[in-house]
């Protein structure tokens, strides 16, 4: 059998496949970033991954800048995150959510006040709004003062993950957001004890997931981390040595797992000639390792058969194949993905109309 539909442990998960379901901002919770019933049926629908991990999902007002993507920081939020949890379960599946905080990706017109970050930096391009895209603002650095309140909204979200159901949580410090400002060096010019080092740079990383390990078992806490080359304008000048160092501080935390995007110089959504930093990051972190970008099933096989992996992350190829797991066992074809505008818009069609399997075939 394929070691990719073979068990594994990620912490307290026990997991009957290595098949994951990447995190996905799909935009279909309310403008009060509460979750709808559309989404109770999405998640439902691929409960058959190994290990769901849900759309990035915002710690804070200050830090969900992406129209009509959900949070958790209020009991509405964590309301209706229980039906979704449920569903999943009821399924089979296990499901964590991804902790968001954006950092300078947000937009006043969306959160209410100016971005934050670790320096006072603008992304360039244009952000998300309601009323369509809008330039990028330069944001305000956190003041040391802000941080303990900063990592407090991390804890009481993944306090309340726990509340909705979810079987734990993975701290997005990934992608150019918050954790990966201060983590970056093209984006850091602080010069207090979260900036300069690569020790200090990675402090903040290292004080939230402590902090939530602290408050919901360290059996329950994953980091995802994107170490290989510029992520929406957030890059590091010599990326090895700072991500290794990362691996080592999130080892001896003793996290559930680690999950890494890496794209490659082909990339088909971001794409670098940046060399990945899995194989480094490996020798530093010693629990199961999650890879992620660009995968099929040939590519997951080899990854997992050299060590170099203990499970994959799919993103793309879950939107369109909610059976993804047994379209891959059973080498049946991919449903092609819909268009852009179905992925962040509302309604079911590019969500929850992406017909199974067993459909498809009871029609041949």
């Amino acid at each position: 059998m394929s070691k990719l539909f073979e068990s594994v442990q990620i912490g307290a998960i026990g997991a009957p496949n290595r098949v994951v379901m990447a995190p996905l901002t799909r935009g279909r919770a309310t403008r009060d970033h509460v979750p709808t019933p559309i989404m109770v049926d999405y998640y439902r629908q691929r409960a058959g991954a190994g290990l769901i991990i849900s759309e990035a999902t915002g710690i804070s007002r200050q830090g969900l800048g992406w129209p009509y993507a959900p949070g958790i920081w209020s009991d509405e939020q964590v309301a209706a995150w229980q039906p979704v949890t449920q569903a999943v379960h009821d399924a089979g599946g296990r499901i964590i959510v991804q902790l968001w905080h954006m950092g300078r990706q947000v937009h006043s017109s969306v959160t209410g006040e100016q971005p934050v970050s670790s320096s006072a930096t603008a992304t360039a391009g244009e952000a998300h709004t309601y009323e369509g895209k809008a330039p990028f603002e330069t944001a305000r650095p956190l003041t040391l003062e802000e941080i303990p309140g900063l990592i407090g909204t991390y804890v009481t979200a993944a306090r309340n993950a726990i509340r909705a159901g979810f079987d734990g949580v993975q701290i997005h410090a990934a992608n150019g957001y918050l954790i990966d400002q201060f983590l970056r060096d093209n984006a850091n010019f602080r010069t207090d004890q979260y900036g300069g080092s690569i020790e200090n740079r990675v402090r903040l990383l290292a004080e939230v997931t402590q902090a939530v390990v602290d408050a919901i078992g360290a059996d329950k806490v994953s980091v995802r981390l994107s170490p290989n080359g510029d992520s929406q304008g957030v890059n590091d000048s010599n990326p090895g040595p700072l991500f290794a160092h990362a691996a080592e501080v999130l080892n001896a935390i003793g996290i559930a797992s680690l999950e890494l995007r890496e794209p490659g110089e082909k990339g088909t959504f971001g794409a670098t000639d940046v060399p990945r930093q899995s194989p480094l990051i490996r020798q530093h972190f010693k629990g199961p390792l999650i890879l992620n970008s660009d995968y099929d099933k040939t590519r997951a096989q080899a990854d997992l058969d050299s060590g170099l992996a203990d499970a994959i992350s799919f993103g793309r190829p879950f939107m369109a194949n909610p059976d993804l797991v047994e379209r891959l066992e059973s080498d049946a074809p991919l449903n092609p993905i819909k268009g852009m505008e179905t992925w962040y818009g509302p309604g079911e069609d590019g969500y929850t109309n992406y017909p199974a399997l067993e459909q498809q075939r009871a029609t041949a």
